[in-house]
This record gives structure tokens, sequence and C-alpha cells, in this order.
């Protein structure tokens, strides 16, 4: 018995171990080759999956997908596509979902999408391309996967991420905003691309055949896209995110990138509008980049197909003043965008192609496939021309793919001839700062020594937090901005460290070419981590949670979950690093907050409870609360316990908050202020003064405004019975302020002076007409 007991332990634990295995390897993996398996219960599934891309490109539901084995039933397939798939074609791109039929996903992935190769002889070329492009903007994984169905090999495929949702949250750190993809919803062809171009039509019916949108609105805002791309170039930073458009841009260019934006039809692109109300683009589909399509477009109605020698010589230059290429007119008609573009395609050009980084890489990856290709039958290409792809042109129907290195080494010789890439940029030397121990909260200089530049022309682009847009500022060599003596080549601009985590990079330009430094920025920069105080015993406190929220405020991905505020009671910004969150009494240190947090003096910060474990615009934390009752705990790293509140079974949309902020008891309400002060009056609590300031606001009632006496009034707030700021205002320290209420609705509202005194406020209409 115990021996049979022994060998069943034995079997559980190899099972273990297997699972675990797997779960260890990530589905994107580069050095491994993923095996999916499909099986349909219908013998003529090709037929089906033919006839559901015929029609309304529904999913076929299979009745398993068994990914590195492990098995999901009523997982959902079809056929993809548009040039790469025919019916009459044995190996079809795929695209699974495994959640279409049934909440389901593989290591968090519920999308699987496969190409199958088509006009590649090298079956490398979107693997490769995705590789390179990871290091100059966000994109797609992309690795290999052989595809079985029914248990027959169908072949080896690329595997590529999807850019989804889910994507939007982990790049750009939310998924509730505007999200377009752009490719003709009909035929493309040259006159229907999704270019951006503005319709000279308000009616975004017009836009509907040219562009997709996979958010739950934001045709409106595609046209007001188009509108700045066409007609207000000039503004066009406050929309885009121009380092990605350029980054996008220039790859396109330097490998010929031609089934996107740059090529005839100015498709395969998404764009993303993030917190920052900036549109981020996402290059999507490169299976015929590296030259695999060869039209450039022209005009109104040339496709400008060209030959291998044209594609080693596009110009870097091209649809530079074409009207149906408004993006790049934006960028070329700009000279600083320019010369950002020149430097770019130059980074991408040194970085990957003149020193053969992609051979080794295309190496390694044919290597990798090399067994699999040669039992692929279905494959649109022979073992022999897998095997020279790289160095060999070979005919794609009316056209010749050319081989990738034969593509790639004559272009890196015309780009390096061009007069674009022999203007001498600038040369940057980033500076230790002066203070290499700075602390939160105070300024420092970052300096660079810079030489053959326009004087200027030198710039600091700084953000707080990577979530945010880059803030672009001049650095001076005057003498009088930590920059040395004036006129050295030193020079200097002046920040405020208000983050445990400052990111920056510097530019500088002559009349002729620019430079970055880091040459990868903004996808790369440097960083400063000052020293912060740490929180201790009684200078922190959980202020304000929700345990059962229903319609109450949503997290970045539009979703209604739990959420617990902290307050911090001092006088001085403290940082997290050795906080701790739980709902577990007997596991204190369930989830620690990252290094970079922190908690401003007086302030709030919120952290949902909804078991993401991740940082996107606020902090996740590992566990969810119930609502049916359970602690929450705050403690720091040596288990000390600095606050804590247990409560029972909760009603929806009904939080508990401390009334006053960090010092009262908990009481229930309907009333909840997330990472605002908690407004106690609406309780019937009296909220002490916590400034010794005598306010005055009269008339009060008031109807159509009201005035604020008080001696240096710095901000003012005014929130809602919903605890939603209706109202927010910064002065430069004055003495009185007049409100205009005429489009406030009637009311009882709350009146927040200088972040801690709070006034109630009766708005009237009764005599309104």
């Amino acid at each position: 018995m115990k021996l049979y007991l022994k060998a069943i332990s034995i079997v559980f634990l190899f099972l273990f171990l297997t699972q675990s295995a797997i779960a260890q390897v990530t589905f994107y993996n580069l050095n491994t080759i993923q095996k999916i398996e499909i099986n349909f219960s219908q013998p003529n599934w090709d037929y089906e999956l033919d006839t559901a891309k015929a029609g309304a490109e529904e999913y076929i539901a299979a009745v398993s997908v068994t990914i590195n084995g492990m098995q999901y039933d009523s997982a959902g397939v079809k056929y993809k596509g548009n040039s790469s798939y025919d019916a009459t074609y044995k190996k079809n791109p795929i695209h699974i979902a495994l959640d279409e039929f049934k909440n389901q996903s593989y290591q968090g992935l519920t999308d699987i999408k496969l190409g199958n190769g088509y006009a590649d002889p090298s079956l490398i070329r979107e693997v490769l391309s995705y590789q390179i492009l990871g290091h100059y903007m966000d994109c797609p994984r992309s690795n290999f996967a052989q595809l079985y169905i029914n248990g027959v090999y169908q072949g080896l495929y690329s595997n590529d991420e999807s850019i989804s949702k889910s994507f939007c949250t982990e790049h750009f750190y939310s998924s509730k905003n505007t999200f377009i993809k752009c490719n003709p919803v009909i035929t493309p062809s040259p006159t229907t691309k999704s270019n951006l171009k503005y319709k000279a039509s308000s009616d975004s019916s017009v836009y509907f055949n040219y562009y997709d949108i996979k958010s739950n609105s934001g045709w409106n805002d595609l046209v007001a896209l188009c509108d700045s791309v066409t007609n207000h170039a000039g503004n066009i930073s406050s929309v885009l995110d121009m380092d990605r458009v350029i980054w996008m841009l220039a790859f396109n260019n330097v490998v010929v990138n031609l089934d996107s934006y740059t090529g005839v039809f100015a498709q395969n692109y998404y764009l993303y509008k993030d917190h920052t109300q900036h549109y981020n683009p996402i290059i999507w589909d490169l299976n015929m980049s590296l030259g695999g399509f060869p039209f450039v477009g022209g005009g109104a109605t040339g496709t400008g197909s060209l030959t291998v020698a044209n594609m080693q010589q596009l110009s870097p230059a091209i649809h530079a003043t074409d009207q149906y290429w408004p993006l790049i007119n934006a960028v070329m008609s700009n000279a600083t965008y320019k010369r950002m573009y020149i430097a770019h395609m130059r980074t991408i050009l040194s970085e990957m192609f003149a020193n053969n980084t992609y051979q080794t890489m295309a190496l390694q990856l044919q290597t990798l496939i090399d067994t699999a290709v040669v039992s692929d039958t279905n494959n649109f290409f022979s073992y022999t021309q897998f095997q020279n792809g790289m160095t060999s042109n070979y005919p794609v129907g009316s056209y010749t793919v050319p081989g990738i290195s034969n593509l790639m080494m004559a272009r890196v010789a015309y780009l390096q001839s061009t007069a674009e890439f022999t203007a001498m940029p600038p040369a940057i030397i980033v500076l230790p700062l002066a203070n290499p121990s700075p602390v939160f909260d105070s300024s420092v200089f970052i300096s660079a020594m810079v030489t053959n530049t326009n004087p200027n022309a030198v710039y600091l682009g700084y953000r707080y937090k990577k979530s945010e847009h880059f803030e672009r500022v001049l650095m001076y060599d005057d003498g009088v901005h930590g920059d040395g003596a004036s006129g050295d080549n030193i020079y200097g601009a002046s920040i405020v460290l208000n983050s445990l985590d400052v990111q920056y990079y510097i530019y500088a330009e002559n009349s002729s070419a620019g430079i970055f430094s880091p040459e990868r920025a903004e996808h790369e920069f440097y960083s400063i981590t000052p020293s912060i105080a740490q929180a201790q015993n009684n200078a922190i406190v959980i202020n304000e949670f929700l345990a059962n929220n229903a319609n109450n405020i949503t997290n970045e991905s539009g979703k209604h979950k739990d959420w617990i505020e902290i307050y911090n009671k001092t006088n001085t910004a403290l940082g997290l690093q050795n906080i701790y969150l739980s709902d577990d009494s007997l596991n204190f240190s369930k989830w620690n907050f990252p290094a970079e947090a922190f908690i401003s003096a007086h302030g709030y910060l919120l952290a949902w409870a909804d078991d993401k474990n991740e940082t996107l615009l606020d902090y996740h934390t590992n566990f969810n609360l119930s609502n049916l009752g359970e602690p929450i705990i705050l403690s720091d790293s040596s288990g000390t316990l600095l606050d804590s509140v247990q409560y029972s079974i909760q009603v929806a949309d009904q939080g508990f908050a401390r009334c006053p902020d960090g010092a009262g008891v908990f009481q229930a309400t309907a009333i909840l202020t997330p990472q605002a002060v908690n407004i106690c009056s609406a309780l019937g609590i009296s909220q002490p003064e916590k400034s010794t300031d005598d306010i005055l606001i009269y008339p009060n009632p008031a109807s159509d405004k009201i005035i604020i006496l008080s001696n240096g009034i710095k901000q003012i707030q005014i929130f809602n019975t919903m605890g939603q700021v209706v109202y927010e205002k910064q002065f430069s320290s004055i003495i009185n302020a007049t409100i205009d209420l005429s489009s406030f609705n009637q009311g009882i509202y709350f009146v927040r002076v200088n972040h801690v005194t709070v006034k109630k406020l009766i708005v009237s209409k009764a005599n309104s007409f």
C-alpha cells in the first residue's frame, strides 16, 4: 500500500513539475516553438472555415484547443488575413479565440493569431521584424508555433500577440479609451487608405469603410484626429505621441515595410488614446516587411510597384509632399521632426543592419525552426528556398520578393550615402548629477556636453512616471543653469524631483541633423531615483475603502473593482517601499507597494484590490476584498501593524470612510471620495477645521455666484454629494475669489480651501428663470 501511494505521489509530482515547467515558458518565448492542436468534430472543417470567412467571418466552434499540453474545450476558430488567405490554400492564417464561447485563457491570453508564411521564403520575416521593432517602440511579441488539426500536422506558423485591450493596458496603462484599427474595411485600393486624411466632412459615417473602432465609442474622436493631422499639423503634438509616430515611420522606411502606413494602402497599424489624450501608434502585421510587399503607392491612383533595386534605394523622403500621406507630410514639413526621423532611422540602421546584427538574429531563428520546416508539406516554398531565403530573390505572383540580406546590405550602403545620413549630427555626453544622492522634491540640474549643435536647440525631455507624456524644455549654456561657464559647450536645465523614478533624455540638433541620448529615446531613457523618508508607525492610515463596487469609480480598464485609500497624516511626503497591504491576518506581507510608490504630505493614495498585482496608472494588489467581510491590514516590512479595519457583509456601493481624514472612526457611507477629502458633513459629523485661517463664504445659500474670503487662498475645490470634484482652481495666494455658480445644479456642495478646510455650500435656484 505504501509503495502504491509512493508511486501515485511520484506521478502527481511529475504532473505538477510538468505543468510548472509549461507555465514558466511564456507563450511568446523566442527560443521555443509552441505546439497548438485544434480538434474539430466536423470532418469538413476547412470548408466551414472558408464559408465563414466568405460570410460574416464568424467563429467555428472547435471541440478543443490544446496549447503546449493544456486543453481548452469549446474555443472559437476562424481564418483571417487578406492577401495571405485563399480558399485554395492548404495552410491559411488562423485566429483562435479561447473565450469566444467560454471564459478561459492560456497564460492570461485569449486570442491566438497564427500567420502562414505567405510570400516569405525565409519564413522568419514577421518574427524577425517584431524582434527588431521591439527595441524602439511598443509592439506585439512574436515567435513560432506548429499547428495540428484533428491530429494532422498543418505546418509551421508565426505566432503573433494580439493587439487587444489587454495589450493597451500593459503598454499604455488603460484600455477604456478610444481604440482604432487602421485597416480599410472594404477591399483596399490606392484610394481607400487608412491614412488619417480628413474627408472634408464631420460626418463620421464617411470614415466607416476605412477604420474599425475597437472601443465602445470613438468615431467623433477619429474625425477630430483626422482634422488635426490634415488641417492643423502645426499642433499635431497635442494629439499624437509624435516620438512613437516618428519611430513607426522610420522603421517602415528602413526595413521597407510597405504593407503599412508608408505603403500604398496606409494600413496595418492601430491607434490608442491614452489618459494624457495622446494617440499612440502600434504597428501590426509584419509578415510582408523587409521587401515582401513592393507597392509603395503615389498620388490618388498609383500603386508604385517597386523592383528589388527600387526597394534597396527607397528614399527616406518617400511621400513627403503627397497629400494622401498626411502623417508623413506633418513629419517631413517640420524641420525638427524630420531631423528626429532621420536620427531614428540612423539608429535602427546602425544598431541592427550596418553591423549585421539582424543576420545573427535571422540565423538563430532559422536554426530553431529548421526541423519544423522540413516536415511542413503545406509550406508555400521548398525547403531549399527556405535555406536560401536570406540571400536569394524569389518570384511571388507578379513581383519578386528579395532575399533579406540581399535587400538590406544594399539598403545600408544606399542610406549611408544619402545627404540625410552623411550630415554630421551633434555629439552628446550626459554628465553625472552634481549631487549624486538627490532627495525627493529637491531641484536638480541635468547637464550634458553637447558639441556641433545649434545653441538654441538642445532639449531635455522628462517625465515623472512611465505612464505620462514626456515634457521637453530648452537647456542652456549661459552659466546659470548648472552648466558650468557660459559658452563652454555644457548645457543644463533644472527640474524638481517630484517622483521616485524621474525619467529623462536629451535631444540636440544643428541645421543638418539631430541626435538623441540615449539614441533609443523616447522608448529608452535615463532615470533618477531620489531618496525619501519612509512611512513609519502613526504616519499613514487606511482612510477609506469600498469592498462591493457595483457602480462606483472604475479602474484603468473600465472595471468596477474594490479599492483601498491610504492617507498621509504628516507634513512630509513618504515612501511606501516598506509598506504592505493584506486581507489575511495570518499573512501581513501579502502585497508590497512598489519601490517607486510614495504618498504626498496630507495626500491620498488609491490601491485597487483587484487581484492584478501590477502598476498601471494606479497600484493594483494581488488580492480582492470579500463583500462578506474580512480584515484590511496595513503593516511595514518588520511586521509592525500600522493600521487595520475589520468589516462585515457589505452593501453594494456603500463604503467606509474615516471622519475626519486620518483620525476619525470609520463610518458607512455611499458618498465616497477616493483620493480626496472625506465629506464628513454629509454623514452628519462635524468636520474640525484643519487650518487657523478664517474662511468666509457668502452669500450662502447662493444662486449665481459666491465670494470666498481668506488669507492666502492657493487652491479651491468644490465637491458634490457624490464626492465628485465639480470645480477646481489654483491661485497665487489671494485673499478673495469669486466663483460662478451658473452651471451648478441646485443642491448641497462642499468647498475645500487649500486642501484642508471644508465648508458646506447650499446652491439654491428657487429664484432663477
